[in-house]
């Protein structure tokens, strides 16, 4: 593609870098910010560099948050003996929007996946089991993709728990097979929240 600027090529070679974008479409949306003032350009590009310099994780869930503690983990009136593990932010999300759940997270940052590279050493998995063997937990709720690798996480995590004195559930299985958390509709997500099941090991009865 040919281009008339070498600041707009700049700018769509950035753009395209963004998950989901194509250089089409990074086109488009360079071409839009040029039609914009510039005041909302530089309120647009400020916030972008707002976001990644000042953004932090939680120190106690690894949730995204703009403070060292989030605001679910700070909020007293959240059931912290019940803990309920994700993938992600975006998962987190997605059940706060049911509305159906009062208890707190734990954000893994990922599932365990061999052929991406990713094992139990590269999530959170160890601070989870330092926070239950320091604090009350009555039970944890394994909240991951319906997936091989969802389960594979699961596996792995309930061994690790295994040596507590929890209640291991996850979620009822209105979510698709294959299915990520954050597509399912809040109906669903939020009856699967209330009608999660005690957690066994495929095939072992366990």
């Amino acid at each position: 593609m040919n281009y008339s600027s070498k600041l707009l090529e700049s700018a769509v070679n950035e753009l395209s870098r963004l998950p989901g974008i194509g250089r089409k479409t990074a086109l488009r949306l360079a071409l839009h910010l040029v039609r914009q003032d510039e005041e909302a350009v530089v309120a647009f590009s400020g916030a972008v560099l707002k976001l990644r310099q000042e953004i932090q994780r939680c120190s106690q869930c690894h949730n995204i948050s703009d403070n060292e503690i989030c605001d679910i983990c700070a909020n007293i009136k959240r059931d912290h003996q019940l803990v309920c593990v994700v993938q992600d932010i975006r998962d987190v999300m997605a059940i706060e929007n049911t509305g159906q759940y009062n208890g707190v997270y734990h954000v893994l940052n990922g599932i365990i996946s061999p052929i991406d590279g990713i094992g139990p050493e590269d999530l959170t998995i160890n601070s989870l089991l330092e926070k239950i063997s320091r604090e009350p937990v009555r039970e944890v709720i394994l909240a991951l993709p319906t997936t091989v690798e969802g389960d594979t996480t699961n596996y792995y995590l309930s061994r690790k728990l295994a040596p507590f004195q929890i209640i291991l559930t996850a979620i009822a299985r209105g979510i698709a097979i294959g299915d990520d958390i954050e597509f399912a509709d809040e109906i669903t997500l939020g009856r699967s929240i209330i009608n999660r099941v005690p957690f066994t090991i495929p095939g072992s009865g366990v």
